[in-house]
C-alpha cells in the first residue's frame, strides 16, 4: 500500500460523514507537545517569549505593536481550538490547520482575517528525498498567527533572528509585511529543494551517458515523482498570490502588494525550472533508451558476427561428419590437418572482413 493511500484513508477514516468544522487532527503522530510563542514588536523594541497555556495569550490588535503568535505543532486539538475561541476564528479555518494534507489553499474570511494554506519543502540529506511541512497562517489586523506541522527543526527561525536583530524591514513593517516574510521564506526554500533536485538529475544523467543500468529506470521514476509533488505544493500558489496581488483588502497595505508581487514573480520562477526539469527527465530517459538500444545493438553485433564466423566452420564439420566412406579426404593421410587448416584460414579471413567493415 502506498503513503498516498495511507493517508488518504486515514484521513477517510477521521474525517468522513462528520459535521463541517468538525475539529480532529489528520497526520503524523507526534509525540512532543505543541509550543506557542508570541512575539510583539515594533520598530524599537522586540519580545519573544513561549507562552505556556492559551489562557495567558493575550493577543489583542494594538496600533503601537506587531503581535506574532507562532505555534509550532498542530496535533493537540484542545490547544488549537483553545486559540481558535480566543481569536475567533471560523470553525472552518481551524479544521484545515489541523488537517496536514489540505492542499494550499487562500481563503478571506470578511475583514476580519485572510487565512492560507501553504507547504514548505525541505531537502533530507539522509534520507536522499524531499519533505513536506504543512503551514497555514492567518493575517489580521496587527497580528499574525502561524501554524507549523511539529517539524525537527523551527522553520521560521530565520524570521525570528531578524526580529532579534532589527535586520532588514520587518521590524519596520506592519502585520502584512511579516505575513510577506513568512510567505517569502516558504516559497525561497523552494529554490533549495529545486537546486538538490537538479545535482541529483545532474548526477544521473551522468551516469546513465556513462554507463546505462536497469536500476536508472527507477531512479528517474522516483525523481519524475518527486517533482511532480513539488509542483503540486507549487502550482496553486500562483493563483493564490496573483488574487492577493489584485484584491484589494484593508489588512494589506499598498506598499506590500509590490513585494506579494516579487513572490509571485518568485512562483512563476520556480514553476518554470519545474517545466524546464521535466523536459530534462524526459531527455534522460530517451537519452536511457537510446543508450540501452545502442548497446543491446552492440551484443547483438558482437553475437552476429561470431556466428557468421562459426557458420562456415559448422558447415564444413557437417560435411565431413557424415557416414559416407567414399569422400576422399577421408582416406588421406593429412585430411585432418588440411581441413582444420582450411577452418582456420576461412575464421581469421571473416575476422580481418568484420574488422574492415567495422562491425567490430
Amino acid at each position: 500500500m502506498s503513503k498516498n493511500h495511507k493517508k488518504y484513508k486515514k484521513y477517510v477514516q477521521k474525517k468522513a460523514f462528520t459535521s463541517p468544522g468538525t475539529l480532529a487532527y489528520v497526520g503524523k503522530d507526534v509525540p512532543i507537545s505543541t509550543v506557542v510563542k508570541l512575539t510583539e514588536f515594533n520598530e524599537e523594541s522586540c519580545q519573544i517569549k513561549e507562552v505556556k497555556t492559551t489562557n495567558a495569550c493575550q493577543l489583542f490588535p494594538t496600533d503601537n505593536y506587531v503581535s506574532w503568535l507562532d505555534v509550532d505543532g498542530v496535533h493537540e486539538v484542545s490547544v488549537i481550538e483553545s486559540i481558535g475561541k480566543h481569536l475567533h476564528l471560523h470553525p472552518l479555518l481551524l479544521e484545515d490547520v489541523l488537517n496536514t494534507e489540505q492542499k494550499p489553499k487562500l481563503e478571506h474570511f470578511g475583514e476580519q482575517n485572510i487565512f492560507m494554506v501553504m507547504k514548505m519543502l525541505q531537502f533530507n540529506e539522509n534520507l536522499n528525498e524531499v519533505e513536506t511541512e504543512h503551514v497555514a497562517l492567518v493575517l489580521g489586523k496587527n497580528y499574525v498567527i502561524s501554524f507549523q506541522e511539529m517539524h525537527k527543526s523551527d522553520v521560521f527561525s530565520p524570521i525570528f533572528a531578524r526580529l532579534k536583530a532589527s535586520v532588514g524591514k520587518t521590524r519596520k513593517g506592519k502585520a502584512d509585511y511579516l505575513f510577506y516574510s513568512l510567505c517569502d521564506l516558504v516559497v525561497d526554500n523552494y529554490f533549495v529543494v529545486l537546486e538538490k533536485f537538479s545535482e541529483k538529475l545532474e548526477e544521473l544523467e551522468v551516469k546513465i551517458i556513462e554507463n546505462p543500468h536497469r536500476n536508472d529506470q527507477t531512479s528517474l521514476y522516483e525523481l519524475r515523482r518527486e517533482l511532480l509533488f513539488i509542483r503540486k505544493s507549487v502550482l496553486p500558489l500562483r493563483d493564490m498570490f496573483g488574487i492577493l496581488t489584485r484584491e484589494n483588502s484593508d489588512l494589506i497595505h499598498d506598499h506590500t502588494i509590490i513585494y506579494l508581487r516579487d513572490v509571485y514573480d518568485h512562483i512563476l520562477q520556480i514553476l518554470e525550472t519545474i517545466e524546464s526539469y521535466r523536459e530534462m527527465i524526459e531527455n534522460i530517459q530517451n537519452i536511457y533508451l537510446t543508450s540501452i538500444s545502442n548497446k543491446m545493438n552492440s551484443v547483438m553485433k558482437t553475437l552476429t558476427v561470431f556466428t557468421a564466423i562459426f557458420m562456415p566452420l559448422t558447415f564444413i564439420a557437417g560435411i565431413y561428419g557424415m557416414n559416407f566412406d567414399n569422400i576422399p579426404e577421408l582416406h588421406h593421410p593429412n585430411g585432418y590437418f588440411y581441413t582444420l587448416g582450411s577452418m582456420v584460414i576461412i575464421s581469421i579471413g571473416l575476422w580481418f572482413y568484420f574488422k574492415w567493415k567495422n562491425y567490430v
